[in-house]
């Protein structure tokens, strides 16, 4: 073992690894990342928005900016925030609601460690958001329960009988179990749920009392039609007669603004709302993200962030169109896929016979193309071998047309081989 942690001298997230996405040798499909030009025009806006908010406090606010945050982030910051989606959502978005994060895999973590209870349980898609598990598995004593997915979302029936065989009634935490799901441009598969299934979860939560958390990352990235039901929280009104408050929306600014941002926000019920802003971990530091918070406050005082997401909005649909047509037209026959309407994500079968990291390791030999295999994304060992996802976000246009084109010849002459081989 060594006595000294070794300096790395990394300069971003996929730095000194063999699939670093900055080599331009390299075409990796799997980071669900904006490219660099899109983050080029960071450096401009952040430093008027920085100017802006830095005058203000100097001038009028005691630099509070640099103090200990209020907990669930400034009247600024949420104001804003909900004054923005409430523009893109087909509901408003209550500024009282929400709470600032540092992004969507802390909002879990966070929601997790106060409002669950650890000897329950997390129910998940049977492929779901790779990072999203590995955070889970941290949390010892909670049991994961995978559940069917289907291209509408969520299977109903299995979620509904395997809550049902676990339910019991919590003495420690608001919730016995929580269900985390991407109901809105799934990751991996990309999927829209519908609206019988959206409905169909706020019941099963309603009947069972568990929490219901969408990471609600890519809702405003459709690429067609609006979707009649932008996130699921709308579907737990507060005028039914029912209500009690199950649903929590974690959004996130990385796919919108830039990942080193780190920002995001939970949209919560008035139910647990106070339990979240009483816990240790928001009481001990405030805000979590005070300082970057006002900064953003400021880009969308100015008009920069708007302007900034509209033209993230423009190049994810220009590059996921592009590449639909591609895979349509030049994707083997035998193999599947569903065009996503939105998000990051397109989610590739192969045919029965095929491994997914074996198709891989033929890939990077050849093309140096390489993306993530399904079984990355599953629960269940063994599972979704014969999937792959890809991602659009960080090439340009170009140069991922020309990616998946070669993806989609390799992939022809891949079959033909293993083919052969098995004659």
């Amino acid at each position: 073992m060594s006595r000294q942690n070794k300096e790395l001298m990394h300069k971003h997230l996929f730095d000194g690894t063999a699939w670093n996405v900055y080599n331009p040798n390299l075409l990796n499909l799997s980071v669900g990342a904006p490219g660099p030009d899109l983050l080029e025009p960071c450096c401009d806006i952040f430093q008027q928005a920085t100017a802006h908010c830095l005058e203000h406090e100097k001038k009028s606010n005691n630099s509070l900016i640099f103090q200990y945050g209020p907990t669930s982030g400034t009247y600024e910051i949420r104001k804003e925030v909900a004054k923005f989606f409430s523009e893109m959502y087909t509901n408003s978005v209550n500024c009282e609601d929400l709470i600032m994060t540092t992004g969507a895999t802390q909002g879990l973590h966070f929601v997790l460690s106060t409002l669950i209870d650890f000897s329950g349980y997390i129910f998940v898609d049977e492929y779901t958001y790779m990072i999203a598990l590995d955070s889970m598995r941290h949390f010892t004593s909670l049991k994961i329960v995978p559940l069917k997915l289907n291209d509408d979302g969520v299977d109903l029936d299995d979620l509904d009988e395997k809550v049902r065989g676990r339910h019991f009634k919590s003495k420690n935490k608001e919730f016995w179990a929580i269900y985390y799901t991407i109901p809105t441009y799934h990751n991996p598969t990309g999927i829209l749920f519908s609206p019988a299934v959206c409905h169909g979860i706020v019941q099963l939560a309603r009947k069972y009392d568990f929490l219901v958390l969408c990471d609600d990352v890519y809702n405003i990235l459709h690429y067609g039609e609006k979707p009649s039901i932008d996130r699921l929280i709308s579907c737990d009104a507060r005028t039914d007669a029912d209500f009690v408050g199950n649903v929590i929306s974690n959004g996130s600014f990385s796919k919108l603004i830039g990942p080193g941002v780190r920002l995001g926000w939970l949209e919560v019920p008035p139910r647990v709302k106070p339990l979240l802003d009483s816990s240790g971990i928001i009481q001990s530091g405030g805000g979590f993200n005070n300082y970057t918070a006002g900064i953003v406050a400021s880009l969308f005082e100015l008009q920069l962030a708007q302007s900034h997401i509209a033209r993230l909005h423009e190049a994810y649909k220009e590059r996921m169109l592009a590449t639909i047509e591609i895979l349509k037209s030049e994707l083997p026959k035998s193999c599947h896929f569903v065009p996503p309407s939105g998000g990051f994500f397109i989610w590739i079968r192969l045919p029965d016979q095929l491994k997914a990291l074996d198709f891989m390791e033929y890939c990077m030999e050849r093309e140096r193309i390489t993306f993530i295999g399904g079984s990355r994304f599953a629960v269940e060992e063994g599972k979704g071998q014969q999937f792959f996802r890809i991602t659009i976000g960080f090439y340009n246009k170009e140069k991922l047309v020309d990616g998946v084109k070669r993806l989609c010849l390799t992939l022809t002459d891949y079959i033909k081989t293993v083919d052969m081989n098995n004659c």
